[in-house]
């Protein structure tokens, strides 16, 4: 059975509510607060929908309070967000205040918290209506490059339930894309076993960094 239970990511409250007696933690939320004009002059982060609070602060609680009631991993999905001068970086994080920025922010706190086992995905172009062609999934761990492709929602969320059977999978950056009909896997089940957890050294604040600079020059 399946009970509903209504929330808030940014609810400190609500949260430790919420994850009391879960396994796992499925974070899927996202910012959608745009930028407006007042926020020239206005403290923008302080609107609890702001990017900063959703896409950050709020994965950072949830992780928290996950651990304090015995969860044994979080899974998030983010994006590919490394690129902060990449022409859809700028305009996402341009219009959208800093979502890019944040959700990365976000990572870096997960990765950062030993407390609890994290698997964050980074899928592509999610969509409701797009269709899966056969034998065309790919996942590329340690965080890997993979090029920008479309991927339904459902392959997605499927995804985050896998990765779940996977201990490999823990504490790992996959990012989930789709390739040409034949030159992919035909299930999740496929590439996973071969999943392993990050090796590298992410990039730190200078991303954060960078990224503010690029909206400033991208702004002006």
């Amino acid at each position: 059975s399946v009970e509903l239970l209504m929330g808030d990511v940014v609810d400190a409250g609500a949260v430790a509510e919420l994850v009391r007696g879960c396994d796992a933690v499925l974070a899927l939320h996202g910012a959608t607060r745009r930028r407006r004009l007042a926020d020239l002059w206005e403290d923008a982060t302080a609107d609890p929908n702001h990017a900063k609070n959703v896409n950050c602060d709020a994965v950072d609680r949830l992780a928290r309070e996950a651990a304090k009631a015995g969860c044994r991993r979080v899974v998030r999905v983010t994006g590919k967000g490394e690129a902060p001068w990449s022409f859809f970086s700028v305009l996402i994080n341009l219009l959208g205040c800093h979502a890019k920025t944040w959700n990365y922010e976000g990572e870096r706190r997960l990765r950062a918290n030993a407390a609890i086992d994290y698997t964050i995905v980074r899928p592509g172009v999610m969509g409701v209506e797009t269709e899966l062609a056969p034998d065309a999934l790919a996942l590329a761990d340690d965080g890997g490059d993979l090029k920008v492709s479309a991927i339904p929602h459902a392959a997605v969320a499927d995804l985050c339930v896998e990765v779940l059977g996977y201990p490999n999978a823990a504490r790992a950056t996959l990012c989930a894309m789709t390739v040409d009909q034949g030159e992919g896997a035909a299930s999740y089940a496929d590439l996973l076993p071969a999943v392993r957890p990050d090796r590298r050294a992410f990039p730190g604040d200078e991303l954060r960094r960078a990224s503010f600079r690029a909206v400033r020059v991208g702004g002006a």
